[in-house]
């Protein structure tokens, strides 16, 4: 079919319900909504689509395209929930099952027919990482179910005056209900004030007297101390105590004054600077006992011959910082005497690359970026050079630019069905690093190495396991996803071929080198890098202020973006 999705953006969601209807041979374009009605009905009138989803959507379709055209909506509720803060509502009164529905555009906010809805399990977890997973899972099931009822052109979806439908009107979640009280609220309360705020809109708060967002939240079982106080930080991140515990906030967005610029989420610690001089910084225990309850974003573990390097950074940003502590763990776990390293394994993102909000803030984001990248270059020449055991990246949830060039550093990338990767760097205005000269190609070869990061399209985890991109496909929840790692890592540990394995991939890495060292690559694409970072008038500093500070900008058409940002790069 010929499907056009309008959306408020091209985010993780939009991304996936895109892959998965493309992987299905459906012709999809898309179209952002705010850019405005006469960018919807323009778009409407050049792909004349046979069906219209919005599959993220925070404004109402024109009622000029809705009643021309059938359109779907995913709600992130139940059938009968209405109302613009779905999820949070599901976090707030402590929900254990909700739902995505998938409706007919109409007259009146999420009122329309019912073409398909599929509930989910409500993790206790971020409401960001809630939608990027559970949600994101049951909202593409939908889609599929609804997309497939339609074409059939039988199928009668359900009026929500039906009997069976319970109508539940939901007000925008504002911040009065979100507002923290530390004496009162128990730590359980507090995380789900976080948890249900952790990226949009945050909680507003105070620290030290100024007015904060924040973004994030995790339990802490030692520390104490009188309500409010900062205890202590930790990698970035601060531990606030509550009236019966703390919990520990990894990052902040200062309130944006009347008048001033676009503010935008940090490491906590980096915010608060000089304010928090007498507060104790505590180390970051890297293997953790059981049963601990405390915020670490970089752990380790063995069980036999198999080691486990989990990380998990805030939208999958890796900063210098956190490339280098992430660098230390990595070689901290090849002291340890196993035959198998799992990177990753977590639930959420694997990683994004480099961290466009701490170069943003940098004094200089320039010299930033070069220590950034250069950070980055060093965590993946030691995966590339690992030579004495089998590496491999478990990837949860999305990767993209540098992160997903991380990932193709390991010998085999294990992927949840449900991610969505996007190789390539040129929406951002830049060339890339992170050895993906060598990487992509010996993986998909040079022909779609070139495709890839030239038209800049996200792919799905099936489509990667086709081309090349992914190894294993790992066909479980999110919940389960770890677990199926570790037995799966296991497994591998002991086939008898992997001492066979170990020796092809030291001799493979030999034979690489003399043909090409790894230190041309990257000597080659860090040129271009630094030619991008140090030249003010280059695409880049533009595009990655807008995207920090959410600014709106870009083509309405985003599948186009790739050409775009592709010509301001083919020079460099």
């Amino acid at each position: 079919m010929n499907i056009l999705l309008v959306a408020s953006a091209f985010n993780s969601l939009s991304q996936r319900v895109y892959a998965e209807l493309s992987d299905r041979a459906h012709r999809v374009d898309v179209v952002l909504a705010t850019h405005g009605d006469d960018a919807v009905r323009e778009a409407v009138r050049e792909a004349r689509p046979e069906l219209v989803i919005a599959p993220m959507l925070r404004t109402a379709l024109p009622r000029d395209v809705w009643s021309a055209h059938t359109c779907l909506i995913v709600h992130p509720g139940p059938p009968g929930d209405r109302g613009p803060s779905s999820l949070d509502w599901a976090i707030a009164t402590g929900a254990t099952r909700w739902g995505v529905t998938v409706l007919q555009a109409k007259e009146g906010m999420d009122a329309g027919d019912i073409w398909a809805t599929v509930p989910f399990d409500v993790a206790p977890v971020g409401k960001s990482e809630l939608y990027r997973n559970e949600a994101s899972d049951a909202a593409v099931a939908a889609v599929l179910l609804a997309v497939e009822r339609y074409a059939g052109g039988s199928y009668k979806p359900l009026a929500q005056d039906d009997h069976s439908v319970d109508i539940v009107w939901r007000d925008v979640f504002r911040q009065e209900r979100r507002r923290i009280d530390w004496r009162q609220n128990s730590t359980e309360a507090v995380l789900r004030k976080l948890r249900g705020a952790d990226s949009r809109p945050g909680v507003l708060d105070e620290f030290f007297g100024d007015e904060f967002f924040l973004h994030g939240g995790h339990p802490e079982d030692q520390l104490r101390g009188r309500p409010g106080d900062v205890l202590a930080t930790r990698a970035g991140a601060v531990c606030r105590a509550t009236c019966d515990g703390a919990v520990w906030i990894p990052e902040l967005r200062p309130r944006r004054r009347p008048g001033g610029p676009a503010t935008f989420r940090l490491p906590a610690a980096l915010v608060l600077g000089e304010r928090l001089t007498r507060v104790p910084e505590v180390p970051s225990p890297l293997e953790l006992p059981p049963r601990r309850r405390t915020w670490a974003d970089i752990r380790y573990r063995h069980h036999q011959d198999v080691g486990f390097l989990y990380f998990g950074f805030p939208g999958g940003a890796m900063s210098t910082d956190q490339c280098r502590r992430l660098l230390a763990a990595y070689r901290f776990a090849l002291t340890r005497p196993t035959r198998v390293l799992v990177l990753g394994g977590t639930r959420d993102f694997f990683s994004n690359g480099i961290h466009l909000n701490t170069i943003e803030a940098a004094a200089d984001p320039s010299a930033e970026s070069w220590a950034n990248i250069n950070a980055m270059d060093d965590l993946v020449e030691a995966v590339l050079r690992t030579t004495d055991r089998l590496v491999i990246a478990a990837l949860g949830g999305n990767a993209a630019a540098g992160g997903a060039m991380l990932a193709l550093a390991a010998d085999e990338v294990w992927c949840r069905t449900g991610a969505v990767l996007n190789p390539h760097y040129r929406l951002m205005g830049l060339y890339g690093s992170e050895y993906w000269t060598y990487s992509l190609p010996r993986r998909v070869g040079p022909g779609t190495a070139e495709r890839l990061t030239t038209e800049a399209l996200p792919v799905s985890s099936s489509a990667g396991a086709g081309m090349g991109l992914v190894d294993r496909l790992v066909p479980v929840s999110p919940y389960d996803f770890s677990a199926e790692v570790e037995r799966m890592a296991a497994a591998v540990a002991t086939a008898a071929d992997l001492p066979e394995r170990i020796a092809a991939k030291r001799a493979r890495r030999e034979r690489d080198e003399s043909v090409r060292p790894l230190a041309d690559h990257r000597r080659d694409e860090l040129a271009r890098m630094h030619r991008i970072f140090f030249d003010p008038t280059a695409p880049y500093h533009r595009l990655r202020s807008a995207f920090v500070r959410k600014l709106a900008g870009g083509p309405a058409r985003p599948l186009a973006r790739a050409e775009h940002a592709g010509a301001a790069t083919a020079a460099l």
